[in-house]
């Protein structure tokens, strides 16, 4: 493949910053395999949850060689929205960070410039991965990164509603996703269809279409995704490996059992 060829990889910014319906998954075990198996999928991409998953960085580092692959966009949701945790990340080849917790213009802003190249931003390093083992130009690597890095700020918290315009006004942060399951936590609310927490997420995306940043989200009722694709949404990142594999054995119970009390197994 040459240098200057479009991949999935390389066009998911600007899959992202065009709004296109994107659909991905988390990936939760901290597994090449089970990595590499999501790779020959037709999802957009798949997010590292190494927030809420037991992944270190070696393991972030094999997960997001297998992913890159099979040119499957690989996000990653660090741990925190710490600039060792997001160069770590960078480095390794994701093509972009889900960054937790961003609560305010200022946080907003530190993690537009840990994840890009430029005075007080990300440390350049020409033996990652991503720089392509010392193998790419310095100058050709800090211009795609720049371009193709996705930046996407997770709004789960009170101070973050009571910021979200200034968040969404924040120069190099591409795209705002909403952790609704957090909201509705923080907001006291006893599920996350209550109507403070619809409220809420209809506030994220209202400042998304002000401010011409995509919006992403996680719903766990697919029927509710032409409402929230109506009201700006367009990254949708659903379910996990861990549910596929207990969709997938309880339908395998399932349909042993008809077959068992029908006499045919």
């Amino acid at each position: 493949m040459g240098q200057g060829d479009v991949t999935r990889t390389s066009s998911f910014r600007s899959r992202l910053l065009a709004r296109e319906p994107l659909i991905g998954t988390w990936l939760k075990t901290p597994s090449p395999i089970v990595a590499d198996v999501l790779g020959l999928t037709g999802l957009d991409c798949v997010c590292i949850d190494a927030e809420h998953a037991p992944f270190d960085r070696l393991s972030i580092d094999a997960c997001l060689s297998s992913l890159r692959a099979s040119d499957m966009p690989a996000l990653v949701r660090p741990p925190s929205s710490a600039p060792e945790h997001i160069l770590n990340a960078l480095d390794c080849g994701a093509a972009g960070i889900v960054a937790p917790h961003i609560r305010s213009r200022e946080e907003a802003e530190g993690l537009s410039a840990a994840c890009r190249y430029g005075a007080g931003g990300r440390g350049f390093a020409g033996s990652s991965r991503a720089a392509g083992y010392t193998t790419r130009p310095m100058s050709e690597h800090l211009k795609r990164s720049n371009a193709e890095t996705a930046v996407i700020a997770q709004i789960e918290d009170l101070e973050a509603l009571r910021d979200i315009d200034a968040i969404a006004g924040v120069e190099g942060v591409d795209c705002l996703f909403v952790g609704r399951i957090d909201l509705t936590v923080a907001l006291g609310a006893a599920s996350p269809t209550d109507d403070v927490v619809i409220d809420a997420v209809q506030l994220i995306c209202a400042a998304g279409i002000s401010h011409q940043r995509p919006v992403g989200m996680f719903v766990g009722d697919f029927n509710e995704i032409p409402r929230w694709r109506k009201a700006g949404a367009s990254l949708f990142i659903l379910k996990a490996d861990h549910a596929f594999i207990l969709e997938g054995a309880r339908a395998l119970r399932t349909d042993f059992d008809l077959l068992a009390a029908s006499g045919a197994a």
